[in-house]
């Protein structure tokens, strides 16, 4: 009798011990390849009870740092040379902790804690840690990919490259237009909404919100200017609404996932297509003058790989924008457009180094000359782990119009991500 008991507990333990290992704690990514460290991580830490295997928590972090030279040239409105500047600097461009949750099998939270370029810059700011997403999500609630929720301040998707998590993006410091369509509709493109969204077949993918605007603080004018820096007084504010469609039309060519990193692997199309909205933006300036803003952003995308190359581009039409918060008369608004393209092309025989450019051209008020912004860049990467582990060197030249800052200004860098 005591054998029987002694072997069933045993036996016990070697099915909860073979549930631990095959259910605990993950990391490696399976369908990555192998790369000179090894294979890929996630970008979290999954530990999942043996006795509840719907239910798991995550953990990891992201570290992203520079070290840059950078040169800017300032000239006068007669295109003379006033100034000229090198500053050397090391910073950490990105640091995240990230969390989530999952409690059952549709619902979980997700989160994560950041500081965004600590120390950088002569001032040497060691920045502030605030919270990034912090969203509850509801997936496949039907059990199927049509509908899907989240809650509070997840991405709404107003651009490809911005919707993309940054450590899987090629360069970490995304083009200047996009990064100001993330600020134009809602704050940092991720301030508290409601969304629903979904695919059918990886063939259609979709997504619609409605939630809180922009920040004032984040509300810059043609010239870059910032309305809380310009006294700007804001009476009314609505909603965001709006949403998004990608289309992948070809088979066997659909995106199965948002990345810009491929490692040489599998292919994909894909067009889309987005419309956001602030339709009351209203107040008066510090000088006085009345504004009634309907803010609008458009954009229009495009992607594609096959094996080790990759393209990219999107185009941003922002409507109503403001040409300086700084009038004291007549509010001046207009149209704003611009567009970048970039690719990569990943080399597996050499040990995934992958050479890649960037060029970007935005032109922040159609109506007036000399708010034009233009941006050249090349570099390379090399997937030490994938993303869990690269390094890279860009090479950056930006030109500034007379009214955008009128410089021009040529970085050097060397990039490291690091997550775990």
């Amino acid at each position: 009798m005591k054998n029987n008991i002694f072997i069933t507990g045993l036996l016990a333990t070697g099915v909860q011990l073979f549930a631990l290992q095959d259910n605990g704690i993950t990391i490696i990514d399976k369908k990555s390849p192998e790369f000179l460290l090894g294979k890929q991580t996630h970008i979290n830490m999954k530990f999942t009870p043996y006795d509840a295997p719907d239910m798991w928590f995550k953990a990891g972090i992201r570290v992203q740092g520079s070290f840059e030279s950078l040169n800017t040239k300032k000239y006068n409105s007669n295109g003379s040379l006033i100034s000229n500047t090198t500053i050397q600097d090391a910073y950490l461009r990105r640091v995240r902790l990230e969390v989530s949750a999952g409690f059952g099998e549709h619902s979980s939270f997700v989160m994560d804690i950041r500081n965004d370029k600590s120390n950088k810059g002569i001032e040497n700011d060691e920045g502030s840690f605030n919270v990034g997403d912090a969203y509850l999500k509801i997936k496949k609630p039907f059990n199927n990919s049509l509908v899907n929720f989240k809650f509070y301040r997840a991405k709404i998707d107003i651009s490809r490259t911005e919707s993309v998590k940054s450590a899987r993006v090629i360069v970490y410091d995304r083009p200047y237009v996009a990064d100001a369509a993330a600020q134009y509709i809602s704050f940092n493109r991720r301030a508290s909404n409601a969304q629903i969204y979904g695919d059918y077949k990886k063939k259609i993918h979709y997504q619609f919100a409605a939630g809180s605007a922009s920040s004032p603080d984040k509300i810059i004018d043609a010239t870059g200017s910032k309305a809380t820096a310009q006294g700007v007084n804001i009476d009314k504010q609505s909603f965001f609404y709006g949403g998004k469609i990608i289309l992948s039309p070809f088979d066997g060519w659909e995106e199965t996932k948002r990345t810009e990193t491929y490692f040489a692997k599998g292919k994909h199309f894909a067009v889309g297509a987005s419309y956001w909205a602030v339709p009351k933006l209203s107040g008066t300036t510090a000088g006085g003058a009345a504004f009634d803003l309907n803010r609008e952003l458009i954009n229009l995308e495009a992607s594609a790989h096959y094996k080790g190359l990759f393209l990219q581009g999107e185009y941003f039409q922002f409507n109503d924008m403001v040409q300086e918060w700084a009038a004291t008369t007549n509010l001046q608004t207009g149209r704003s457009t611009g567009w970048y393209v970039t690719g990569e092309y990943v080399m597996p025989a050499f040990s995934y180094i992958a050479p890649f450019a960037r060029y970007e051209s935005w032109d922040r008020f159609e109506s007036k000359n000399g708010y034009e912004l233009t941006s050249t860049l090349a570099g390379i990467n090399w997937y030490l782990r994938g993303n869990t582990t690269k390094v890279g060197f860009v090479y950056q030249k930006d030109e500034y119009g007379i009214n955008t800052g009128n410089k021009d200004v040529t970085s050097m860098r060397i990039t490291s991500q690091w997550f775990f």
